[in-house]
């Protein structure tokens, strides 16, 4: 199915990946590319829109991002955002000047009145709040733009040149903190820029499903399978689109939370495919002993991954298709046009030097984490596999503080289940992003039967985010967090202590080590 496409121009926003994921919430296909792609190729892509992002640049520094003046001649609608609103008016004629004194420098939420007859703007209240970032304002509007919008310290909040359909906006539309941003979006894609939607997940599977098989043909491919939720949706959309034709090594390191390698092997076993699963949670122990640093605990694991990987790849003789589970975050951050190269296997930190392939397969590298989960339920993979919290790829390794050996794991995976049980008892998984436990390196002082006890300190951590970049811990009701510690101490050995980590990141960081 051929759909329509947005472009997003990247300027160094920080909410780029949140205005696409946006664009996608309205039903529409969209792609994020920087800002020096050539004007030819984004020509080819037929764009029924574009979208300017924000950025920490001003428009008069030699050094900040410009845009091609061919861009406003293609007859295509363009919405500019914060500094790609800026841009919009410097480079149409405007003129943009750095706010003095506080007057027109607006940042957070901020009252703005808005002109409702300007299509942008139709249908929406004419008082709301936006947020604000911008140091820079637009001190003279270009010919041909009128004001749409305006707050008690700017009266340029927002431009429009409706006859060419160019629209500029001071506020970032896509952050919640918006009122009605998602509505402004909604009205620049189907209003202004005439997009008919169907971009959906079903869409996409059958047209992925059609490409694959047109791409692989009668050859073979490999996956490297982490039980992770990119991987999993990978291997299942791959064993829909060629069956047999795929292997798929599980390396179980031993790392994994209470039963997850048991149902990463059942959810595959409906699926024609040759599932291997290694046990390597010896091979792995053995390069964790005695190692106590975080950062050479991850590289113990991620060289060690490799290896099992390296000798089973070896069994299976000659592949066609290396396949791995990149997405779309990894393709933009990596900031380059050829992101097969930039994060080659991603997944496993390396490409194996044994393996003989001719392409590398990414079949997720378009597609955001909550987009891999739709598609994950549309392939009918369990919702336990498809809703699986972020998973570190070290696993319990590194929230296991200090020394790694078999007996700590084990009491970390019975309190770590225990703590999940009764979040989902409670009915409070939707409400937050991730949670686990952490086995700390400490031992206190307690008392059980009337006897003294010498054992390890427990942290529960529980955060609620956006994004992962910044995150609040979670304000989990004290019954629930009594029943969890109850039952910890009750039914696991060796821990006579439960802590609740109530910091938020920053200052700390979400995970552990």
């Amino acid at each position: 199915m051929s759909h329509q496409t947005v472009i997003i121009l990247d300027f160094g926003g920080q909410y780029n990946q949140l205005i696409a994921r946006r664009v996608r919430e309205q039903g529409v296909y969209c792609e994020v590319r920087p800002y020096t792609t050539p004007l030819e190729e984004l020509k080819a892509l037929k764009p029924v829109g574009i979208i300017f992002t924000g950025g920490p640049g001003s428009v008069y520094d030699p050094a900040a991002p410009q845009a091609d003046p061919g861009l406003f001649k293609l007859g295509v609608p363009i919405l500019g955002i914060c500094y790609g609103c800026q841009l919009l008016a410097h480079n149409l004629g405007g003129r943009v000047a750095q706010a003095q004194d506080g007057a027109a420098r607006e940042y957070g939420k901020t009252g703005t009145s808005f002109d409702t007859g300007c299509k942008l703007f139709r249908g929406l209240p004419a008082e709301s709040v936006t947020w604000m970032s911008h140091g820079d304002y637009m001190e003279k509007v270009p010919e041909g733009f009128h004001l749409a919008a305006r707050s008690a310290a700017c009266p340029n909040v927002a431009i429009a040149d409706e006859a060419r359909g160019f629209y500029g906006v001071q506020f970032h539309p896509e952050v919640n903190h918006t009122a009605h941003g998602a509505a402004m979006l909604r009205n620049f894609l189907y209003e202004i820029c005439g997009a008919s939607g169907g971009w959906t997940m079903e869409n996409y599977k059958e047209t992925a499903l059609r490409r694959l098989r047109e791409k692989i043909g009668g050859g073979k491919v490999l996956l490297a399978l982490s039980g992770g939720v990119d991987s999993s949706v990978a291997a299942a959309l791959l064993a829909e689109a060629v069956g047999p034709q795929l292997t798929c090594v599980f390396v179980d390191h031993g790392l994994m939370r209470l039963d997850e390698g048991d149902e990463v092997e059942a959810a595959f076993s409906q699926w024609d495919v040759r599932f291997l699963r290694v046990n390597a949670e010896e091979r792995f122990l053995a390069k964790l002993a005695g190692v106590t640093e975080p950062e050479a605990k991850r590289k113990a694991i991620g060289e060690e991954f490799i290896r099992v990987f390296e000798a089973e790849a070896r069994k299976i003789g000659k592949v066609d298709f290396l396949a791995q589970g990149t997405i779309y975050p990894d393709v933009i951050e990596s900031g380059a046009g050829d992101a097969a190269v930039i994060k080659s296997h991603h997944n496993v930190g390396g490409l194996p030097g044994c393996v003989d392939f001719k392409e590398i397969i990414e079949p997720l590298r378009m597609l955001f984490k909550d987009e891999v989960r739709q598609l994950g339920r549309e392939l009918g993979l369990p919702e336990y596999l498809v809703s699986r919290q972020p998973f570190p790829g070290p696993g319990l390794a590194i929230r296991c503080i200090g020394g790694v050996t078999k007996e700590k794991l084990d009491l970390l995976r019975q309190a770590d289940f225990i703590f999940r049980d009764e979040i989902a008892q409670a009915g409070l998984s939707g409400t937050m992003d991730q949670y686990f436990a952490v086995l700390t390196n400490m031992r206190s002082v307690g008392v059980m039967g009337d006897g003294r006890t010498y054992d390890y300190a427990l942290a529960l951590r529980s955060v609620t985010t956006s994004d992962f970049m910044t995150a609040d811990w979670t304000r989990i009701p004290y019954g629930v967090l009594d029943r969890v510690s109850v039952r910890i101490v009750n039914e696991v050995p060796h821990i006579n202590r439960v802590l609740y980590d109530i910091t938020s990141k920053p200052p700390a960081t979400i995970e552990y080590e």
